[in-house]
C-alpha cells in the first residue's frame, strides 16, 4: 500500500457518516437493552479520576467469574483492540496465515492482512497457520463454528462476544478444548451498551504451544489504562449476578420479537436462515440495495462484505420499529 493511501474502510453496522438511524436493525446490540443496573454503573462512575491502571479488582473479579486464576485475565480495550493485539502478537512469534470461518466478522481478516498475513478458511489446506479463529456463536449468521480439533497445536481464539445473547441451547460446547484456547468476552452488546467500550479474554491453561510466552506478549503490548473509568464499571457490572439475569431474562422479549421480524420478512417474500441468536440473515426477494430504506429512518446491515451478497444481517427488535421497517419495505416495493 502507497504510504499516503488511506486503508480500505471496514464495514460495521450502527451509524454511518450521516449518523444513526431511529430504526435500526443494523447492529448486534440487545434491543430489550440498556440493561438498568448496568447503565447506572456507567453513568455514576467517576471519570474525573484514573481507574487502576493494571485493573487489579476487576481481574479478580472476572477470574472468580469464570473460576480461573486472575493471572489469565486479558484485560482489552475493546474485542476490537485484542484482535489487533494478539495479531500482532501472532506476526511476531509465529509468522504464517490466518485461519478464520468463512463468514465472519472482519476484524479478523483485517487486522492479519495489516500485518502482512494471509487468510486462509476452515475448508482450505495450505501451510500451518499462525493464528485461527473460531466463534461461538459467530456473526452475521449467528451460529457457533467448532474448536478446531488441532487447537491444542495451532494458537486458536474462540470468540464468544454474542454467547450471552444465545437464544436456542447451543450443542455442547469442547469443553475438553475450552482450556487450550483464548476466550475472547465483551458484554456491552448483550448490555445495550454499545458505545462503551470495554472486553477481556481468558488465556489458556495449557497448550502444546508456549501459551504462557504468548500471555506474557499480550500483556507487555498492553496500553497503559487498556480500560476507561466506563468501561471498566460496564465490565464490573457484568461479574454481578443480577446483571447477567437481566440478560437471559430479555431473551423471552428477544425471542418473540424476532419471530415478529421473520414472519414480517417471510411476508414479503424474503428468505430467512435459521440462528441461534436475534440476529440473521435474510435475502429479498430482488436485489435491493439497504441504504435505500435510510430515507425512512430504517437501517439495515448488508452482509457483503461477510461474503454473503445480496443478503442482509437484521436484529431483532421491538414491534413499532418491526412496523417501521415493514412500511419502508412496502414503500420501495412499490417503487420496483
Amino acid at each position: 500500500m502507497v504510504m499516503n493511501e488511506m486503508p480500505e474502510a471496514r464495514i460495521h453496522g450502527g451509524p454511518d457518516a450521516d449518523g444513526p438511524e431511529r430504526w435500526d436493525f443494523s447492529t448486534c446490540a440487545n434491543a430489550a437493552g440498556p440493561c438498568p443496573a448496568a447503565l447506572d454503573a456507567v453513568l455514576t462512575a467517576d471519570p474525573t479520576r484514573y481507574p487502576d491502571p493494571h485493573h487489579h479488582g476487576l481481574r479478580e473479579g472476572l477470574a472468580a467469574l469464570h473460576r480461573v486464576e486472575p493471572r489469565r485475565i486479558v484485560i482489552a480495550a475493546s474485542a476490537s483492540e485484542f484482535v489487533q493485539r494478539i495479531t500482532a502478537i501472532a506476526t511476531r512469534l509465529r509468522p504464517g496465515p490466518v485461519g478464520v470461518p468463512r463468514h465472519a466478522y472482519g476484524d479478523y481478516a483485517a487486522s492479519a492482512r495489516a500485518w502482512g498475513r494471509s487468510c486462509r478458511h476452515d475448508d482450505e489446506p495450505g501451510e500451518t497457520l499462525s493464528l485461527q479463529w473460531c466463534t461461538d456463536p459467530s456473526s452475521p449468521l449467528g451460529l457457533k463454528t467448532p474448536i478446531p480439533c488441532n487447537a491444542a497445536a495451532v494458537p486458536t481464539v474462540l470468540d464468544s462476544v454474542y454467547a450471552p445473547l444465545r437464544l436456542k441451547v447451543s450443542d455442547a460446547r469442547q469443553s475438553d478444548l475450552l482450556d487450550q484456547v483464548f476466550v475472547l468476552h465483551s458484554p456491552n452488546k448483550a448490555l445495550g451498551l454499545c458505545g462503551v467500550r470495554g472486553a477481556y479474554a481468558i488465556a489458556p491453561r495449557e497448550a502444546t504451544w508456549d501459551a504462557n510466552g504468548w500471555l506474557r506478549m499480550l500483556q507487555a503490548a498492553e496500553p497503559s489504562w487498556p480500560l476507561g473509568t466506563h468501561g471498566a464499571a460496564m465490565l464490573a457490572a457484568w461479574t454481578d449476578a443480577p446483571v447477567r439475569q437481566w440478560v437471559q431474562q430479555s431473551h423471552a422479549r428477544l425471542s418473540h420479537w424476532k419471530t415478529l421480524l421473520i414472519a414480517t420478512l417471510v411476508q414479503r417474500g424474503f428468505t430467512c436462515l435459521d440462528s441461534d441468536t436475534p440476529f440473521f440473515c435474510a435475502r429479498p426477494p430482488m436485489p435491493t440495495d439497504p441504504l435505500r430504506l435510510r430515507h425512512h429512518g430504517v437501517a439495515v446491515r448488508d452482509a457483503a462484505s461477510f461474503g454473503l451478497c445480496g443478503w442482509w444481517r437484521l436484529s431483532a427488535q421491538p414491534p413499532l420499529s418491526i412496523a417501521q421497517l415493514a412500511a419502508a419495505l412496502d414503500h420501495e416495493g412499490s417503487r420496483s
